[in-house]
């Protein structure tokens, strides 16, 4: 059901002063997008009367069909904590449609939302909790960002060596201004490196609180004179980060991943969710881990996932299944990482497990010791193969999978493989650092 109508809409912009309201959307990779309006022009925008050219969006039309129209969702209504108070702006976050008021099928938010009904369809609510790490660095005298800190804080440290706390205690305000329910927050392993937690919800409030996080973790650490960086690996040497995501699947308000009488507190749904995963997840990783640079972070000795296995006793394979009872037992996928787009990760995450229900997918059998400290003839006997370790190998595996292909659609399908191939040979064709250093003088 709901939370507002139209009419509380306006009410809320007149009774707190709001003259501007954005209109949010995401392109294909994740990127945050909007169209401003004025209040004058909000009883057109809530009639779905907002109009934007599609074709200047990164994956979305040709120039002879860019007419599009966006949809507002009342319901991701808020109003900006760190803008003025007199004249203040708020956001709507909108679904994307064609001129014949048909649903964009290159609408990331629409290809999660058709996840959502099928799962609806088989009676499953699907919940889900992120875990978002990111990085504060130093800007220059432009205000450009660096990838230069002054701190050596690691794991749960606290002031005064951790030097970005003041700065995330005011992020993690914020957010509970826009109504978050946080429910914790730290500094991670490596300097500069943390991590805010927000409790779970349902897929496509997850996916919209993602994006609304990330934009108020870069806005505070801007008025810090920080950059927030969710980029994937920015420094060699030190851990990267990465969005663990923790999915759990309700019925009759009940969480169906829960068994008491199995000797891991897994029901059978669990299982085959899991097992539809790790069928899917060379193809799926293309999706979570989007960037050249994503694959910089699965390296051995810096906590990423790097084998396709599970587990419930330790931390080392993809997937995990924390120690918790009841409402709390959920399925942690670990591979993930903060540039993806949440709509794309969550609807081939999801669909996969999804799946694995449907067809009876079972896994292999869970992983009790340090994945990374087998001995390769141990993974092969075990069957454990490893992730994707590049871009362009994970675009094959997805250019492979018929299902997720189905999953994304024919338009993101196409235009996302494309991007990716063309940004993986604008890749190879760079001479780096690393290789003038090690080739120049020797040859």
């Amino acid at each position: 059901m709901s939370r507002y109508t139209k009419r509380d809409i306006i009410r809320l912009v007149e009774e707190e002063d709001v003259e501007f309201i954005r209109l949010q959307f995401t392109d294909m990779f994740g990127s945050l997008k909007n169209v401003a309006i004025t209040k004058t022009q909000l009883e057109k925008a809530l009639d779905n009367q907002c109009m934007f050219d599609g074709s200047s969006i990164e994956g979305f039309v040709r120039i002879e069909e860019s007419d599009m129209y966006l949809h507002p969702d009342l319901d991701t209504f808020v109003i900006f904590p760190w803008r003025p108070q007199q004249g203040k702006v708020a956001r709507i976050i909108c679904d994307v449609f064609r001129m014949d008021g048909e649903p964009f099928e290159g609408d990331p938010r629409f290809v999660l939302k058709r996840v959502i009904q099928e799962a609806e369809k088989m009676g499953y609510i699907l919940n889900v909790g992120p875990e978002c790490e990111f990085f504060l660095f130093h800007t220059d005298e432009d205000g450009q960002p660096t990838t230069i800190t002054h701190e050596k804080a690691s794991y749960f440290d606290l002031g005064p060596i951790d030097l970005g706390e003041n700065a995330r205690r005011d992020m993690v305000l914020t957010l509970e201004d826009m109504g978050f329910e946080i429910e914790a927050s730290h500094h991670e392993m490596a300097p500069a490196q943390h991590e805010i937690d927000f409790k779970y919800d349902e897929a496509l409030v997850t996916a919209d609180r993602i994006m609304t996080f990330k934009l108020a973790v870069k806005t505070v650490a801007k008025r810090h004179g920080l950059f927030a960086s969710f980029m994937p690996k920015p420094k060699y040497g030190t851990n990267g980060s990465g969005m663990h995501i923790n999915i759990s699947l309700e019925k009759d308000k009940k969480n169906i991943f829960y068994d008491e009488q199995n000797e891991l507190r897994l029901s059978k749904e669990a299982y085959y969710f899991i097992g539809g995963i790790m069928r899917h997840i060379k193809g799926i990783t293309a999706i979570t881990n989007p960037l050249v640079n994503s694959y910089k972070r699965f390296v051995p000795g810096y906590e990423a996932p790097i084998y396709i296995a599970w587990s419930a006793t330790n931390r080392s394979p993809l997937i995990r299944i924390p120690d918790s009872r009841e409402a709390g037992r959920r399925v942690e996928l670990r591979s993930p990482d903060p540039a993806a787009n949440p709509y794309l990760a969550l609807a081939v995450c999801l669909a996969a497990g999804l799946e694995g229900i449907r067809n009876q997918i079972e896994p292999p059998a869970p992983v009790t010791t340090n994945v990374y400290e087998m001995r390769l003839d141990e993974k092969k006997a075990e069957g454990i193969e490893a992730l994707p370790s590049s871009l362009v190998e994970a675009i094959d595996e997805l250019e492979k999978d018929e299902f997720l292909l189905k999953v994304l659609g024919p338009h993101i399908g196409k235009h996302y493989i494309q991007a990716k191939r063309a940004e993986w040979t604008a890749y190879t064709g760079q001479v780096t650092d690393w290789e003038i250093a090690q080739y120049l003088y020797r040859i």
